[in-house]
């Protein structure tokens, strides 16, 4: 199996996923580099017959990294001349990278990081700010918090790659959880910093969110430099200047100090006499407050007036602070500009300790509100509320809005070093910050291992698709930039629905604004992804993976385990249900990538089933009493089973957890028994026993029931081949029947399907079928209903209205901007699109 980067050789510690096929390898088999690299290994999933389905493997940073790795079974890995090692300290543990020792000991997360036995950073920490009101109400007293660790955890200790989680809170209300992840031979961390939002939203408002650490200055204030990162190159400054000086130090003293390297004796008396005399600047700010430009300040010292330095646009968010002989501290966070409002602080580097804050929120903005955007006027009952649902869309009731429990990871860098690095050097580090090396596997090679269901290689034959497919994707690029789809809790995310009135998405109108999952825009992200290789696609649907995992679902309090509809805020409608925070969304960035924080989100999914006693999601249209009852839980097949499936595959493969399994199994077995199938709608789940009550004899359909990734997984099932014909047969008999005429349909259950739409979505049914069957007159009627508007009794489909996928650009005073729009695209169009079209290209090619 060979591997090559995604977006070019780094030259940092990286971790990937890697595929094999059902039966070629052994749980116990061991995995080497051909070319003898040091390589860690473990499995993160297996096939039912206990094969290993996908490994996770890890190197450490490499001085002249191969351009592609050869992934080789039944061979010892070489270790590393120095492995990373995790030693217990005291109350805490010890890191030692090589030259590198990193010394983890509560309440802090680092006390101290050496370089070679020498001090050079201590007491990293995180800090928080924290007020009682907004600041549109004047002034506000802020709490300053350092957060305290309460648990320390290795969950890996090398050779090559060790991690250390640590947990505990900001404060009295804000639980975090950050891992440090260590290479062999490395000189840097890398940071995941996750929080959970555990506050009031009416009577708690974060004010600053970071990541402090203090820094060893040993050199002559002229020997100290400071670096901030701009758009192209750095702010390079020295705490106390030699250039621009009315007596010149000399060439090569100046030279000297802009390049970070030690100046030594300055020739000029008329300078090195006078060094006191010229000013030393202890304090640097950058601040990114929006997408579009940060400003940068420096003072002297506090109570002095802020200088403004000449700024710019976007920074990507990185800086170093330390000295040419004592060396010094970068630091950064990863999608600086794209998660404003961030902050970037030097402080004191004029004394013996300077201080480097990340701020994953800045205290120069205003503090974060996160109250209810409106107040629910002439919607008190139901009944009011589905008159609401009809205008804007929105499904709103009092108290549902509510943030608590949503949560945000950041990841972030600190790197030693021994003496102040170049700036080609530090421009490295910020390439690396912003874009970490990944290896992948081929699509070829991820299609061989049959994984993730139905998809295939770009097919030239059908060019025309292609296009589409790319201009799909290439568009939302053009989107998330023209439009900035950028901040702390929208970063990752895209709207739902264009208003061509105002040549803007509908970011204001109730559930047409974030699009929050609604009909699997992260699977067809994926799946573009897997067969194309693209790595911008990549990106693509990593950022909506990381938003949509955290932001988007709850992760405490009444609704854990459950997510949010779409709507002006992620958390604002009061929908919440397992197909927003479907196991199906999060699987393929975890296997691809082995991110733990991604497992995190896959395992607070551990007994799904269970969220479904919280709130009854139909509460609000039901005629007849219910509450949910442990024992006879109405369980749709469509979106609530096709969630549960995907949680429970995803432990049984991960885990091997026999609970997960026999709820799979058995309520497949249970689907395959109803007398309707998957027509019947729902059923009823005994939680005590995992399984459905066989019993119903009805047909209810739903338009969306396979559109929150029920195909997805189902294709996945049945590739493992687990001796369940009957749920087969339904399963066929749903994508046979569901665009079908109405006498076919009438003829084989009894009635017409009532509420048949998106339309082009559900030709990749028929296509399933058409492919499984051989059926030539199925897989005729598939393409014809992928192409052309028919059928639908709810909606039209604009994309298969337009005869040109074109863009017009629009601009001029009707304007904030110029734009390139293409009216005519939803997400939920163009997810089911991407996802129809990949299907039936790999399914009926011809």
């Amino acid at each position: 199996m060979t591997v090559r980067w995604l977006e070019g050789p780094r030259r940092q510690g990286t971790t990937w996923g890697q595929p094999w096929p059902r039966g070629a390898v052994g749980a116990d088999t061991s995995f080497a580099l051909a070319d003898g690299t040091p390589l860690q290994s473990w499995v993160t999933a297996t096939w039912p017959d206990g094969s290993v389905k996908w490994s996770a493997h890890a190197i450490g940073p490499q001085q002249d990294p191969s351009g592609a790795y050869q992934v080789v079974t039944g061979r010892a890995p070489a270790t590393p001349a120095t492995p990373v090692t995790v030693t217990p300290s005291g109350d805490g543990f010890q890191v030692r990278t090589g030259p590198v020792t990193w010394t983890l000991r509560r309440p802090h997360l680092v006390s101290s990081i050496e370089y070679a036995g020498r001090q050079i950073v201590r007491d990293v920490r995180l800090v928080s700010l924290r007020q009682d009101g907004p600041d549109e109400d004047g002034s506000r007293d802020r709490r300053h918090t350092t957060a305290e660790v309460e648990l320390i955890t290795v969950e890996q200790d090398g050779p090559v790659r060790a991690v250390v989680r640590l947990d505990g809170r900001h404060g009295d209300w804000l639980p975090f959880s950050v891992r440090l992840y260590f290479y062999a031979g490395a000189t840097d961390v890398r940071v995941t910093h996750t929080f959970v939002w555990d506050g009031d939203p009416d009577r708690d408002f974060l004010a600053g969110l970071g990541l402090r650490a203090d820094v060893v200055m040993r050199d002559a204030p002229h020997d100290r430099h400071v670096r901030l990162a701009g758009p192209e190159g750095f702010l390079t400054e020295a705490v106390r200047g030699l250039t621009g000086l009315r007596r010149d130090p000399g060439e090569r003293a100046r030279a000297d100090q802009v390049a970070g390297r030690p100046i030594g004796d300055i020739p000029n008396p008329e300078v090195s006499d006078r060094l006191h005399l010229i000013p030393q600047w202890n304090d640097y700010t950058l601040d990114q407050n929006s997408a579009d430009g940060f400003l940068l300040r420096k003072r002297t010292a506090p109570g002095h007036a802020w200088v403004t330095i000449p700024s710019g646009t976007r920074s990507p968010g990185y800086g170093y602070v330390g000295g040419a002989t004592g060396g010094g501290l970068g630091f950064g966070l990863r999608d600086f500009w794209k998660l404003h409002p961030t902050r970037l602080d030097i402080r004191s580097a004029a004394t013996d300790v300077a201080t480097a804050t990340v701020w994953m929120w800045s205290p120069s903005a205003p503090a974060m509100d996160l109250r209810f955007w409106h107040d629910g006027m002439g919607q008190d009952t139901f009944a009011e509320q589905l008159e609401g649902l009809e205008i804007t869309y929105e499904d709103y009731e009092p108290g549902f809005g509510t943030p608590h429990g949503i949560a945000r990871t950041h990841e972030l860098t600190l790197r030693v070093h021994d003496a102040t690095p170049s700036h080609d050097a530090l421009a490295e580090h910020a390439r690396l910050l912003d874009s970490p090396g990944l290896l992948a596997a081929s699509p070829e090679t991820l299609l061989a291992a049959k994984v993730f269901g139905t998809w295939s290689l770009p097919d030239p034959r059908h060019q025309d698709i292609e296009d589409r497919l790319d201009f799909l994707v290439d568009h939302y690029l053009r989107q998330r930039e023209q439009r900035r789809w950028y901040g702390f809790w929208d970063y990752g995310d895209v709207m739902h629905t264009y208003d061509p009135d105002r040549h803007t998405w509908r970011y204001d109108v109730g559930g047409y604004a974030w699009d929050n999952s609604e009909l699997s825009p992260d699977l067809w992200l994926w799946y573009q992804y897997l067969r194309t290789g693209r790595a911008e696609v990549f990106r693509l649907a990593e950022a909506m993976t990381r938003h949509t995992g955290e932001v988007d679902v709850y992760h405490l309090g009444r609704w854990k385990g459950l997510g949010t509809r779409h709507n002006v805020q992620h958390w604002g409608c009061s929908c919440k249900q397992l197909r927003i925070s479907n196991a199906a969304y999060r699987r393929i960035h975890y296997y691809l990538t082995a991110d733990e924080r991604t497992g995190d989100l896959l395992d607070e999914l551990d007994e799904p089933e269970k969220t479904l006693t919280v709130i009854d999601p139909h509460r609000k249209i039901r005629t007849d009493p219910y509450v949910p009852d442990p024992h006879a839980l109405w369980v749709s097949l469509g979106t609530d089973w096709g969630s549960l499936a995907a949680a429970w595959l995803t432990r049984w493969e991960r885990h091997g957890d026999e609970r997960a399994r026999d709820r799979l199994l058995g309520t497949m077995a249970d689907i395959g028994a109803l007398p309707h199938g998957f027509l019947t709608g729902q059923a009823r789940l005994d939680l005590s026993t995992g399984r459905f009550d066989t019993s119903l004899d009805d047909i209810s359909v739903s338009h969306l029931s396979a559109v929150f990734g029920l195909p997805e997984v189902v294709a996945e099932l049945l590739d493992l081949d687990l001796g369940l014909p009957d749920f087969e047969q339904a399963w066929l008999e749903y994508c046979r029947l569901y665009l079908a005429s109405p006498q076919q349909q009438e003829s084989e259950v009894g009635q017409p399907l009532r509420g048949i739409s998106l339309v082009q979505a559900h030709s990749r049914l028929a296509a399933y079928a058409a492919a499984r069957s051989g059926d030539a007159e199925l897989a005729e009627l598939a393409w014809r209903k992928f192409r052309l508007d028919e059928g639908d009794q709810l909606n039209r489909n604009p994309l298969q209205r337009e005869p040109q996928w074109t863009l017009t650009r629009v601009g001029g005073a009707r304007v904030l901007v110029p734009v390139d729009e293409a009216a005519f695209v939803s997400t939920n169009d163009a997810a089911q699109y991407g996802l129809a079209a990949i299907q039936l290209l790999a399914l009926i090619p011809r």
